[in-house]
């Protein structure tokens, strides 16, 4: 009789075993899912992470000049739509928001010493004869000054030599070689010297085949001056 019931008690044994077991096994079951669930849930409540927006530097730059530092951006017109700008130190000098730019060559001074601007003036090269007021202007701008100059549209057809050679003087390298619609961007010194490695001069010449069917395309240079060079 003991065999019986012996094999009995195991059967109810092992039967109260798997029953545990499942009740064990679905109660984690749902713990699973329910804990999937609020993972769900959270990932959705989380802000999503986005990169910063890059701060907006003087003039455009790329990157900040240093704190001992004037930044500086020429450039030249476009063309028929796009005129040229001068900026420095994130000020506009010369440029269409401003109603100072014009066809020729586009001329701003300024103080190197406080950084502001002294004088503006656009000398037309196509109409009238304003070769020599270009010249007048730049003989005017005092000691220890900056002078900034662009083209917009057409700069060379009515430079004279006599301002060609003051151009020159001041340090440009392509002052003689302007043509026709030749766009063109420079920076000098009046009085003291700029740093060699930073970009004073560029040109380039017009091209019927350009995107703008011959008429100017941009041109620019840019970048930091030290402010103890005087």
């Amino acid at each position: 009789m003991r065999g019986p019931v012996k094999l009995a008690g195991l059967f109810l044994a092992s039967l109260a075993a798997w029953y545990l077991g499942y009740l064990f096994a679905d109660h984690i079951r749902k713990e699973k899912i329910t804990f999937s669930i609020a993972n769900l849930q959270d990932i959705g409540n989380k802000p999503v992470l986005r990169p910063p927006v890059p701060k907006r530097q003087k003039c455009d730059h790329w990157s900040p000049c240093s704190p001992g530092s004037y930044s500086y951006r020429i450039l030249s017109g476009g063309g028929k739509a796009k005129l040229a700008k001068i900026c420095f130190e994130d000020d506009l000098l010369i440029s269409e928001q401003k109603g100072n730019v014009g066809r020729g060559i586009n001329i701003a001074i300024v103080n190197y010493r406080t950084g502001k601007v002294t004088a503006t003036q656009f000398f037309d090269m196509w109409e009238g004869d304003h070769s020599g007021e270009m010249v007048t202007f730049i003989k005017n701008a005092p000691e220890g000054s900056l002078l900034l100059m662009v083209t917009q549209d057409e700069g060379s057809t009515r430079l004279k030599n006599d301002a060609k050679k003051l151009v020159e003087e001041l340090g440009s390298k392509q002052i003689w070689n302007m043509k026709f619609r030749s766009s063109w961007a420079f920076m000098a010194a009046k009085g003291f010297k700029l740093p060699d490695d930073i970009q004073k001069e560029k040109i380039i010449h017009s091209d019927k085949n350009n995107r703008y069917s011959g008429w100017p395309a941009e041109i620019q240079i840019e970048g930091c001056i030290p402010r103890n060079l005087i």
